[in-house]
């Protein structure tokens, strides 16, 4: 097998060759054919996320040692199953996307099915060599979901893009037809959810993006109204569009003045959810928070259950195609370059 890995951090990635893994227990083995780059991938590539205030998360500090493999958007075919993975649903030729976010798989989080708040995560690319490769070692069968007729390129994207949209969708609290919701962020994330709106939101929604070609590219994906936050009376826009303010802003970006932005289009009793993790630190008057009873929330991909919910959505027509750009996995340092750059809309996905 060959991998593209980080050998040092922010430095282009280097093609190494493996061995190939024999699968052992209820290992299951998956031939890459696609791979997203998402941009976690970038923060992991220069070895951190960014606290604002000179403070940083550090990947080597969190364990995470070179040469690494990322790539947790994978899909591809079974290739091989260990002895314990075999008549487990699964079969040798079949067509998967692979669930990444996997835990420990003792502990009570992950007994009740809630492995995203595993305190000891095993996930796939990024705290295990993931999918910038031509293989990729999955720990048991369930985290193998059937693609049936898919195009690969496009279901490698739902295992974090599309379920992360439609996680943070779920938890808008909008509940009326008349609860507004802002996506903040056009970019592979926001454009899952401009698809997935229509059929999780009761209410319209609008899309804001500083970028005129992601703000057409939204438009393009159906939805109904776009806006420049960096545009002076942006914040007025949006409350003209939602009757007041919206019941609910997702910060796809992660910045602090998205994250503002969100906060000042929301009305009395929103919530913020915050899923983008550009970096830095928010600043904001804390009487805002009880006085007009707002909430904040985090974000953090989806579950085994939603990438399943998802998959089945798309097999069945229900969700339109996010736009994907194939590019070839020599071309995985360029790809990441140009997300951080901007220069990317939809989805990016590395073929082996």
């Amino acid at each position: 097998m060959y991998s593209y890995q980080i050998t040092d951090w922010g430095r282009p990635l280097e093609r190494r060759d493996y061995p190939d893994p024999e699968p052992r227990g209820s290992e299951v083995v998956v031939r890459v054919r696609a791979c997203g780059v998402c941009h976690s991938d970038v923060h992991i590539w220069h070895g951190y996320y960014d606290l604002g205030e000179g403070e940083r998360i550090r990947m080597a500090d969190r364990g995470m040692q070179l040469p690494f493999t990322m790539g947790h958007e994978v899909a591809g075919e079974v290739l091989a199953l260990g002895p314990e993975a075999r008549g487990q649903g699964v079969e040798v030729g079949e067509k998967v996307v692979v669930y990444p976010w996997i835990g420990c798989g003792v502990c009570d989080a992950c007994r009740r099915g809630e492995e995203l708040l595993c305190l000891k995560p095993r996930i796939i690319g990024t705290w295990v060599n993931g999918g910038y490769s031509d293989r990729v070692v999955v720990p048991e069968p369930r985290y193998v979901v059937p693609t049936g007729d898919l195009p690969l390129e496009l279901a490698c994207t739902y295992a974090c893009s599309g379920i992360t949209a439609l996680s943070a969708l779920k938890k808008t609290g909008a509940e009326r037809p008349d609860d507004a919701v802002l996506l903040i962020g056009a970019g592979g994330v926001g454009l899952n959810a401009v698809h997935l709106a229509p059929h999780l939101l009761p209410g319209p929604f609008v899309v804001a993006d500083v970028a005129a070609d992601k703000r057409a590219a939204a438009e393009a994906a159906g939805a109904p109204h776009t806006v420049d936050n960096g545009a002076p009376g942006a914040v007025d826009r949006v409350k003209e569009l939602s009757g007041g303010g919206v019941a609910a802003a997702i910060d796809f970006v992660g910045r602090p003045q998205t994250a503002r932005f969100g906060l000042d289009c929301l009305r009395k009793g929103g919530t913020l959810v915050v899923v983008g993790l550009y970096g830095d630190r928010l600043s904001l008057p804390l009487p805002w928070i009880p006085l007009r009873v707002l909430t904040i929330r985090g974000s953090f991909v989806g579950t085994l259950d939603d990438l399943k919910t998802l998959i089945a959505m798309a097999r069945d027509g229900k969700v339109a195609p996010l736009r994907v750009e194939p590019r070839p996995l020599s071309a995985a340092s360029a790809a990441l370059e140009d997300l951080e750059g901007g220069r990317v809309t939809g989805r990016v996905v590395l073929n082996p």
